[in-house]
């Protein structure tokens, strides 16, 4: 569930749970009230990365982005933390601190569309996995 994490990456984990951005903490409201079905865990470890938003069952990461990230070197930095990420088998939904905050109505409906997709996957998986 944490990929391998170090004490150091939990510990940065608690200093970003502590201080969440104004759209982290209205996309943690909401996750953390309306999508019971699946726990998320807010600023989870994971390997040496520190995900805004994780859904173990799902191995779903949802990334809120600020305006950092469109700097050259912060989105190559995020290319490869992406890559780094899905070779865990993780999938990755990424939103802008705006699109959280001023379109809020159109992510919650990609973060369900998302969920939705992979739980049917999930669902399908255990139901054909052989017995043996």
């Amino acid at each position: 569930m944490h990929y391998g994490a170090k004490k150091s990456t939990f510990l940065f984990a608690l200093q970003l749970r502590k201080n969440l951005t104004p759209a982290e903490k209205f996309l943690w409201e909401f996750l953390r009230r309306h999508l019971m079905k699946y726990r998320f865990k807010c600023q989870h470890p994971t390997w040496i990365y520190v995900v805004d938003f994780y859904c173990h069952p799902l191995k779903f990461v949802i990334e809120v982005d600020g305006s950092i990230h469109l700097l050259k070197e912060i989105h190559e930095n995020d290319v490869d933390r992406e890559t780094n990420l899905k070779s865990f088998g993780l999938n990755i939904l990424r939103f802008t601190n705006d699109e959280v905050l001023h379109d809020s109505l159109k992510v919650i409906q990609k973060i369900e569309q998302k969920i939705e997709e992979l739980s049917t996957a999930v669902n399908f998986k255990s139901k054909t996995k052989s017995p043996l």
